[in-house]
């Protein structure tokens, strides 16, 4: 029998780098005994071994979306996304001054049950993919402003450790 993907409840983890997404999105996986979506950009990035471009962006958000369809088949009652197109959408505007049309266009019809902000409130972590080590609260902004024009249901989330990780997961519970 298959199962219903519509009954699923969507969660975004959106933020800037650096803010502990790939961490918070596998562990409240783990929590609810799901799935997550991981952020397909590092894999693409890694692989290409040159200066990505607009079409390199575009490419990382439609594989992104496609695994999360993929994924969501498998879900338990959630699914986390470590990452999503308002990421893209930003992404593309801070460094090529466009926004894709099917970026745009797609933001819409796929909008979170919820998002999860992470508040650029730990230590930077040195990556070779990160680029912006000075300008997380810039991006934190960003990404609440776009939520906020799509009158997103959201949740800031902010702590160090076990703590935010227990904020992500009273956020969570708190939206049922």
């Amino acid at each position: 029998m298959e199962k219903k993907t519509d009954q699923i409840i969507r969660i975004a983890l959106i933020g800037p780098e650096s803010t502990a997404k790939s961490t918070l999105s596998e562990k409240l996986a783990a929590h609810y005994n799901t799935v997550w979506v991981q952020e397909y950009s590092r894999e693409y990035l890694q692989q290409i071994k040159r200066k990505y471009t607009l079409d390199d962006v575009l490419q990382i958000a439609q594989q992104q979306l496609e695994r999360e369809n993929e994924l969501i088949k498998k879900a338990n009652r959630f699914i986390f996304a470590d990452t999503e197109l308002i990421v893209s959408k930003v992404w593309c505007e801070d460094v090529f001054n466009i926004s894709p049309d099917w970026i745009t266009k797609n933001i819409l019809p796929t909008q979170y049950d919820l998002y999860l902000l992470t508040a650029p409130d730990l230590p930077w972590l040195e990556d070779p993919l990160r680029e912006n080590p000075h300008r997380r609260e810039f991006f934190f902004n960003w990404y609440e402003s776009e939520l906020k024009a799509i009158n997103a249901r959201y949740v800031i989330i902010n702590g160090i450790g076990d703590v935010r990780l227990q904020n992500a997961i009273d956020a969570i519970e708190n939206f049922e």
